[in-house]
């Protein structure tokens, strides 16, 4: 079958920069990929094609011979398989990340060397840990419990048996992969007897089965800072799952959780709480006795004609701030007018008398709101 013109094949113009033939055979090269389409001839063709295309346009002198003389000024130029290793020289210029998984497939890209290295990072873990608000705001110390992937004792995590030891695989000779030809390509598949890690346990210790790990109990005691914030995380680094054949510890994250308060509500640094008082208080005014969230008392003063849902403020009364516990945030207190249900006979003729003497409003209009206070 007579070859197609290069600039043909990959749809583009004589005239095409660099930058647009590259485009160009990067979106052949994906769609026509053998791995994306197995056991199809014609992709395979039309793969082949589009490289040796490629191969010849993107480099100056190749190109400018072609241009001048045709497919007889490139003769022995390109058509070989051991002809596209230059293709692949370029790989991170035009697939980025893929050069190492296209050049496989071409014996060229990066090759591993010597012995897979199977030292991994362990895992990262959760914890979940609920606490009472008033530790949320002053802080506290507790002791988690959990389970997690430690270093086997038995065989120093190396998964093999006392006495025994890894040894090479045979198949892939410790590179951890197996290369199969088809044609024109050259795969190279992850190892299925070492799994990848280019080594094998004929004996597998008895404890941890040839992981290395085993699952253990950890207890660590955590200091919660005063101030801190429902759903913050605390990172402990060092108590996660050990790593595999040595390698580092993950860390374990503490996600807070605060349960809410009967009384009090936060909002920042500053907390809130509701404070009845009686009708004749809210009138007249005077002194209330209120608890704090950590348990003191203090005398608060309620000011003569107090309306229903004023706010006082108690300063550093609230909560440590988390990165500065020597400050806190202020306590809110709103105050709820009550108004009695249930009225002896002498307490509604005093009520009867004293809206005689204040004059009640028979006919009341409405308030501008403009007039009307905050809180109120």
């Amino acid at each position: 079958m007579a070859k197609r013109d290069y600039y043909e094949v990959l749809g583009v113009e004589k005239s095409a920069p660099l930058d647009e033939i590259k485009k160009a055979y990067r979106k052949l090269a994906i769609k026509y990929h053998p791995d994306k389409n197995p056991g199809d001839k014609n992709a395979e063709e039309k793969f082949k094609e589009a490289t040796e295309a490629y191969e010849i346009l993107a480099d100056p002198k190749k190109r400018q011979s072609y241009d001048q003389f045709g497919f007889a000024g490139i003769e022995g130029m390109a058509g070989g398989a051991a002809d596209f290793s230059s293709v692949f020289q370029d790989f991170e210029d035009i697939f980025g990340d893929f050069s190492g998984f296209f050049g496989s497939f071409f014996g060229g890209g990066r090759q591993r060397t010597g012995r897979k290295s199977s030292v991994r990072r362990g895992s990262d873990l959760r914890y979940d840990l609920e606490i009472a608000f008033e530790d949320a705001v002053f802080g506290t110390k507790v002791e988690l419990s959990f389970m997690r992937n430690e270093s086997c004792t038995a065989c120093k995590g190396s998964g093999a048996a006392k006495g025994s030891s890894k040894k090479l695989c045979p198949d892939c000779r410790g590179s951890g992969q197996v290369r199969r030809s088809s044609g024109f390509f050259s795969i190279a598949t992850t190892c299925n007897t070492c799994r990848g890690e280019g080594e094998i346990i004929e004996r597998p210790c008895t404890e941890c089965h040839g992981s290395g790990l085993v699952k253990r109990n950890k207890k660590i005691k955590v200091t919660i800072p005063p101030g801190i914030i429902d759903g913050k995380r605390i990172n402990i680094p060092g108590q996660g799952d050990g790593g595999a054949n040595g390698g580092p510890v993950g860390d374990l994250y503490v996600y807070i959780h605060v349960k809410p308060h009967k009384y009090f509500e936060r909002d920042g640094d500053d907390i809130y709480c509701m404070i009845p008082v009686s009708i004749t208080q809210a009138a007249l005014g005077g002194d209330i006795v209120v608890r704090t969230l950590d348990n003191k008392t203090v005398k608060v003063k309620i000011p003569a004609g107090t309306q229903n849902g004023k706010v006082l403020r108690l300063r550093g009364e609230g909560i440590p701030h988390l990165h500065n516990p020597n400050s806190r945030g202020d306590l809110y207190i709103k105050l709820k007018v009550l108004i009695p249900v249930k009225l002896s006979g002498q307490a509604k003729n005093l009520l009867k008398e004293f809206s005689r003497i204040n004059g009640e409003l028979e006919n009341p209009q409405p308030i501008p709101l403009s007039e009307i206070k905050e809180g109120y």
